[in-house]
């Protein structure tokens, strides 16, 4: 990329309040370092009408089948995988619903490949190797807004119909101009200039957060503030699926320890047994009914 286009982008800005980061006590480098991220938060804030709009399309397709599909490169690519990789035991979803593609493969997760980032081809396969189809979305993240293999994955999304998003550091961006809905929190140049890992990383990491969320609250995985589907796949989680049964339910532990036996340690399903007094399969009709959604089986059965 020529200098003077790298100049134009934000996430390239040289940092005026970090110019002697190198001079200064370790005590000093840290507050630095902590005063700037500071501003990261707020920077989210101010995009939060975008990401409201692309919580709804993200609800919207995978309630009707479809995938939520990351893609990016080096550390965009990172957060993508690690934000998928945690949904399915937090909300008891598939490892298909939520996926994280990176611009050189599963090495490019622990090693950069390098080049791999500038292949807009390489964007198109990776998605067509998934079968992208117009029920997903794809999400593009990138600080720049410019990397050619999400724009390439991006555009392959708009092709056979699947929605397109975008998250970026730089307003009107290239990707932007792709993104059904562009979301692009502006947080400033970097304490180092260009390591977009610092607060772009961190803003990154607090878009996808708010993404997944919201979408799993919109599609019932959510009751009051509670994880209501979290996967009881060790000890933590088994602890952590009696104590969200008892909150929920206001029943003692041994009680709910008996239901939760019953239903093989299903939280959704014992909460609406314990909350309505049916038995399983009754319960479990009325879940269905209700496509999951506890508060609405629960008033369905009043």
């Amino acid at each position: 990329m020529k200098i003077e286009k790298l100049e134009k982008l934000v996430t390239e800005g040289r940092n005026p309040r970090t110019m002697n980061i190198d001079s200064v006590s370790t005590l000093e480098m840290i507050e630095m370092i902590n005063e700037e991220d500071k501003k990261v938060a707020e920077a989210v804030g101010e995009a939060k009408e975008s990401i409201a709009k692309a919580v709804d399309i993200i609800a919207d397709r995978l309630s009707k089948g479809g995938r939520l599909i990351y893609t990016g490169a080096g550390t965009s690519g990172r957060l993508g995988i690690l934000d998928a990789s945690e949904c399915p035991p937090t909300y008891g979803v598939s490892f298909d619903l939520v996926q994280g593609l990176i611009a050189g493969g599963h090495t490019a997760i622990f090693k950069a490949v390098e080049g791999a980032e500038d292949n807009k081809e390489l964007g198109k396969t990776d998605l067509i190797e998934k079968n992208l189809t117009d029920k997903d979305v794809v999400c593009g993240i990138a600080a720049s807004g410019r990397t050619p293999y999400v724009i390439g994955g991006m555009e392959y999304a708009k092709e056979v119909g699947a929605a397109a998003i975008c998250v970026t550091m730089n307003p009107e961006s290239e990707m932007a101009k792709v993104a059904d809905v562009p979301i692009a929190v502006v947080v400033g140049p970097e304490v180092i200039m260009g390591s977009t890992r610092m607060k772009s990383g961190t803003a990154q990491k607090l878009v996808l957060n708010m993404l997944t969320t919201g979408t799993m609250i919109k599609l019932g995985k959510v009751y009051s503030n509670l994880m209501i589907d979290v996967q009881s796949t060790n000890e933590k989680l088994v602890a952590r699926a009696k104590r969200i049964t008892m909150m929920a339910t206001g029943e003692i532990e041994e009680n709910v320890v008996k239901i939760l036996n019953e239903t093989n340690f299903d939280v959704k399903l014992s909460v609406v047994m314990i909350k309505t007094g049916l038995d399983k399969e009754s319960a479990r009709k009325l879940l269905d009914k209700n496509k999951g959604y506890v508060q609405k089986a629960i008033e369905a059965s009043k």
